[in-house]
Parts: structure tokens; sequence; C-alpha cells
């Protein structure tokens, strides 16, 4: 379900780093934004994490580019890489099954609490775009089951959110990105990663 990266020697200046997946499966578009954060400097330094809609997957780096791990994760139920404008300020059960996207771009996240207390990683905060773990309810059980399934199709549920496992959420994603900002490369589905990463083609 999900995969903690090995440890790594000491971190190259970025200007010489080839991110190192490990031998994991990442597709072309993933790699090519992990080794463009690098060369660009991009991150500033930060820690950054990569969501690849058409894989359902995230991955997540420590500032120097090494890869702390990877997962299945729940994603918006319906396809597009736009925010629909005001989503955030609407009821849950007022979100149609259409408005429902997971928006394309880089982001600035920071670590804060929904409103039911549970931490998060506010990707958006005024759209309420987050990466979150697995939540307690009637839903849990299934949403775990669907993170296990190899159908991409069966991980297009959420209401635009990053869904993660728990594990995953508590052994990575807290420690890398929960503590402070960091940046998150949300891939497009809809339109070549190039138009929505400026400069990429510079690499």
């Amino acid at each position: 379900m999900f995969t903690l990266a090995g440890t790594a020697g000491a971190v190259q200046p970025p200007a010489a780093v080839q991110v190192d997946f490990g031998g994991l499966r990442a597709s072309a578009d993933a790699r090519w934004v992990a080794h463009w954060v690098m060369h660009s400097g991009d991150h500033g330094g930060l820690p950054f994490a990569i969501v690849d809609k058409k894989d359902a997957r995230i991955f997540v780096f420590a500032p120097g580019g090494r890869l702390l791990g990877t997962s299945a994760a729940l994603l918006g139920l319906a396809p597009g890489d736009h925010t629909v404008p005001g989503i955030g300020e609407r009821p849950l059960s007022k979100i149609l099954p259409h408005e429902r996207t997971t928006p394309a771009g880089r982001f600035v996240s920071e670590p804060g609490r929904n409103l039911e207390g549970e931490h998060v990683v506010w990707v958006e905060y005024e759209s309420g775009f987050a990466i979150h773990r697995v939540r307690p309810g009637s839903s849990r059980e299934r949403r775990e089951q669907r993170l296990k399934s190899a159908s991409l199709a069966d991980r297009r549920v959420s209401l635009g959110c990053v869904v993660v496992p728990v594990a995953f959420y508590e052994d990575v994603v807290l420690p890398a990105l929960g503590r402070s900002r960091a940046i998150v490369y949300v891939l497009p589905e809809t339109r070549p990663v190039h138009e929505v990463f400026a400069g990429m083609r510079d690499l």
C-alpha cells in the first residue's frame, strides 16, 4: 500500500542531484518534475511532495531530494485540474460530484487542523484542499480497501483532498510536511505537465 524509502548518504548540491526513486515505480512525469525541482531549486530548500494524479500516488521528499516514501492516494472524484471558485466556503453536502476535483499546480503547504481538530497539511487553505489521513467513521474500511485496489478508478473518490493511509501519514507526511511549510506539486491530468510547471523545458 505504501513504501518507506531507505536512508541515503550525504546530500549533494542541488545542481548535481539525480533524484533516486530507489527502484520504486514512478511515472515519467513524476520523475521529470522531481529532477526539475532539484536542478532548479524551485522548492527553496524545503521538503516537497509530488502528487501524481494519473497514477493516484504521492511521493514525499526531504529538502535534499531523498525520497522518504511513496503511497497510493485517494483523489478527487471528478477529473480536472482546476479549483471551483468559492468551493471552500460551501458545506460539503453542497459540493456536486463534478466539482470534486483535485487541482494541479505548485502549492506552498502549511500544517494545521480541520474543523474536527484533526491534523492535516493544508495545500490550499482557502479551498479546503489538504493532505490528510483516512478518517475514522463509517467510510473508513471502504476507503482503506480502495487504497489497496489496483484499479485507479477506485481511488477517485474524495471531495478533492489527497487522502493517504494512516500509517503513511504518521510515518512520512507528518514528520516531513506536517511541522512547517513545504512545497506540494500536483501533476495535471488534463494538460501536459510542462504547461503547469513553467520553465521545466529549461532543464
